[in-house]
């Protein structure tokens, strides 16, 4: 297994990863060498490893999922504009790596999912909270806005006036609030997280991984363009994957009543 400095890199036979961002003393923030051990697990690690089906990102402790940005670091940092916007670009490559990834992502929010943290999570496929999680995007009180993707994703999750609501008074919610906003999937009690989390990664593990692959490109891209151009999309992505390997074992093994064995081909 990889080893990282802030992060903790799992990966089960069935081909399942667990990531757990680990800087517990500091509530997980996005400090230290956190962003690239994130990008290099996404990019280097799992990108071309056909064996991973599945991805859950979680947090250490039961403090926090991340807490945003480390402040202690930033407080002394004020970079000129120009240099500030040149490596933003690393957090927006970052957080798209994630968005983007061919496999699907389950976050398993273990606490507090604030700022850049929420950021991180809006990025994942489905999210899963701890019943005593507080979620938000709390940078209006620092005088900034959220920075890395949150004005963009949000709005797209939840409608623009609930999100307007949310990142112009920076306020935090809880766990039940961000259900019944539709920020995350469900709301389980702390105890049953990972085991929530890891239950929902085996089932979609034991699916065929280009179907999984594609129903989620095909979700993400229909999302961002009009109906039209997002059936044409489905259309496409049916095709691609209407003689695979995998297609055909589905089919006989529903005729001869087994369980599929898929392999991704």
């Amino acid at each position: 297994m990889p080893q990282y400095e802030t992060l903790i890199y799992d990966k089960a036979d069935n081909g399942v990863v667990t990531i757990t961002l680990n800087r517990p003393d500091r509530m997980n923030t996005l400090g230290g060498t956190m962003k690239p051990d994130l990008y290099d697990a996404f990019q280097n690690q799992m990108l071309n490893d056909r064996d991973v089906r599945c991805v859950i990102l979680t947090g250490s402790g039961e403090r926090a999922f991340c807490a945003g940005a480390d402040i202690k670091e930033r407080a002394a940092n004020r970079p000129p504009a120009a240099e500030y916007y040149a490596k933003q670009k690393f957090t927006h490559d970052l957080t798209r790596l994630i968005e983007e990834f061919e496999r699907p992502v389950i976050v398993a929010i273990n606490g507090v999912c604030l700022g850049g943290g929420m950021e991180i999570a809006l990025c994942g496929d489905i999210r899963i909270a701890a019943d005593h999680a507080k979620l938000g995007l709390p940078e209006v009180k620092l005088g900034v806005l959220p920075g890395a993707g949150g004005t963009q994703r949000m709005p797209r999750l939840i409608g623009g006036p609930k999100a307007k609501e949310l990142m112009f008074t920076g306020r935090h919610i809880t766990a039940q609030e961000a259900l019944d906003y539709g920020i995350v999937n469900r709301v389980v009690p702390m105890a049953d997280l990972m085991a929530t989390a890891r239950e929902l990664a085996d089932e979609i593990a034991a699916q065929p991984p280009l179907s999984v692959a594609f129903i989620k490109q095909a979700i993400n891209k229909g999302m961002q363009v009009g109906i039209e151009e997002g059936l044409e999309y489905e259309r496409l992505a049916a095709s691609m994957i209407v003689d695979s390997e995998d297609r055909k074992e589905g089919m006989a093994a529903f005729l001869e009543k087994r369980k599929p064995v898929f392999k991704g081909r």
